[in-house]
């Protein structure tokens, strides 16, 4: 059970994602801090290489080498690799779903918040356990659809269908939404990313929890539709097999 998965880091959290459009960067921080950490409850960091999958402007290159890993981040869009000014050092253009990385590499693949952007979901978790070494960490996050935040920016009117709230965004705001649906948001569910979890044939599910949430209030992850709407967040913990 991670330890500092309590409920202040909760309130935490949710009130600092609560201002991610205002104040990007204190929240980034925030949780690349907290990532570090979590990710620290599973596996040491401490002179480990680690693969970041879409790893953006640098806030988790920061934070993971503060941990003392060794960091690598990749990410396909320019805008993202460049929105702090140059890119991050140790940063890559590439794409998650073919990642330029050797076969049992890295000691640790991580991913945060970018399953439900790429329209191939199951080959870059594929590809995420590929590069991992035997006996190494997968760790990844994503927002399932039908979360409170699943239609990102057009929530909550994705409830009604992923086509009609970008168009209801587009009519109200005069442009398209930054995650457009269908294009670069897709509908992850909770159920089909566990069901590739426990069916993979070369890595062992070790942990499912709701990424955001107390400790006590991990069980969601364990009740059918449930699950799908109150994680919020989900996280995924594989151990390759050796």
């Amino acid at each position: 059970m991670p330890s500092r998965a309590t409920l202040d880091r909760s309130v935490r959290l949710f009130k600092a994602f609560r201002d991610e459009q205002t104040d990007r960067d204190a929240f980034y921080r925030l949780l690349a801090d907290d990532s570090a950490r979590q990710v620290a409850e599973f596996t040491s960091l401490t002179g480990r290489s680690l693969l970041d999958v879409g790893g953006g402007p640098g806030y988790f290159a920061d934070a993971f080498r503060a941990a003392g890993a060794y960091y690598v981040g990749l990410d396909p869009d320019v805008g993202e690799l460049s929105a702090r000014g140059e890119y991050a050092d140790g940063m890559i253009r590439a794409s998650g779903t073919r990642l330029p990385v050797r076969t049992s590499s890295v000691d640790v693949c991580y991913s945060s918040n970018v399953l439900e952007h790429v329209d191939e979901p199951r080959a870059m978790l594929d590809e995420m356990v590929r590069v991992t070494k035997p006996g190494g960490t997968v760790f990844l996050s994503f927002t399932p659809w039908y979360s409170p935040w699943g239609g990102h920016e057009t929530s909550p009117w994705h409830y009604l269908g992923g086509h009609r709230a970008r168009g209801r965004f587009r009519r109200k705001h005069g442009l398209e939404p930054k995650n457009r649906y269908g294009e670069s948001l897709f509908a992850v569910s909770v159920g089909s990313a566990l069901r590739w979890a426990r069916n993979h044939p070369d890595a062992a599910l070790e942990r499912a929890l709701p990424r955001y949430h107390p400790w006590w209030a991990t069980w969601v992850v364990r009740v059918p539709v449930l699950r799908e709407v109150v994680s919020w967040n989900l996280v995924l913990v594989l151990r390759k097999n050796p």
